[in-house]
C-alpha cells in the first residue's frame, strides 16, 4: 500500500509513522520518503485501520494510486 502523508517532512517524522503503524503490526515493512511525503506499507493489517492509527497519530494520510 501506498500512502501520501502531506504533513511529514522529516526523518523524525517518518519515525512516528512507523511506529505507529506497526503498533498494528510489528512485522509491517515501511519504506519512508519524507522528502516527498510518501510510504510504501506491505502489512497483514487492512489499509483503514492504516489510515485510523495515523490519524491517532496526527499524520493523516491520503491513498496514493499504487
Amino acid at each position: 500500500m501506498q500512502f501520501h502523508i502531506e504533513n511529514m517532512t522529516c526523518s523524525g517524522c517518518a519515525r512516528s509513522v512507523t511506529k505507529a503503524i506497526q503498533s498494528l503490526d510489528k512485522g509491517a515493512v515501511i519504506k519512508a520518503d519524507p522528502e516527498n511525503h510518501k510510504i510504501n506499507v506491505e502489512t497483514s493489517a487492512a489499509r483503514a485501520e492504516i489510515e485510523a492509527v495515523l490519524v491517532e497519530a496526527g499524520y493523516p494520510a491520503a491513498r496514493e494510486a499504487a
